[in-house]
């Protein structure tokens, strides 16, 4: 039995001409008219990874935030083994500064792959949300947030995400 070229296993789902809203947000620029993440979405940009509050929401609470590589990796095959490592720390200390902002009473973390995976855009992200015992979260439609919000929680989870990294814990 031969091995499968894993490569060949799946392909881009980007259409022709794509333009990534989250390597916008990583460079800076945001004046794409397709692009709904704003400079003030940001929580945190190092050489490999970028943290940034999401522009939808899930039922009525708002304020979940994702974790993207800087370069563009269109999904989780595209991740080498050091690069995931630097993701799933990210989202232990993004799920303590969320408890450290917020309080809630728990957290989550959710990624999709591909059309049938529920993605949607076309640059790996991991969704991490700050959970409470009524939210419902895998029921709620998906609405969007706005920027106003999304800037007062990207600065409150900031602030927070700040001390967690600063205490190395």
């Amino acid at each position: 039995m031969s091995v499968p070229d894993l490569a060949q296993l799946w392909s881009s789902h980007a259409p022709p001409g794509y333009t990534c809203p989250f390597c916008g947000l990583a460079r800076g620029d945001v004046e794409d008219p397709k692009n709904r993440c704003e400079l003030s979405d940001l929580v945190y940009q190092d050489a490999d990874l970028m943290v940034f509050m999401a522009c939808d929401g899930f039922g009525p609470h708002e304020g979940h935030a994702m974790i993207t590589p800087v370069q563009h990796r269109e999904a989780l095959y595209d991740l080498d083994d050091e690069l995931l490592g630097k993701i799933a720390i990210m989202s232990r200390e993004v799920s303590k500064a969320m408890k450290l902002a917020w309080d809630p009473e728990g957290t989550s973390v959710r990624q999709h792959n591909e059309p049938a995976g529920n993605q949607h855009v076309w640059h790996y992200h991991l969704h991490v949300f700050p959970r409470y015992a009524d939210d419902m979260l895998y029921r709620q439609v998906r609405h969007p947030v706005d920027v106003e919000v999304r800037a007062e929680k990207a600065l409150q989870l900031r602030a927070a995400l700040d001390q967690v990294l600063a205490s190395g814990s």
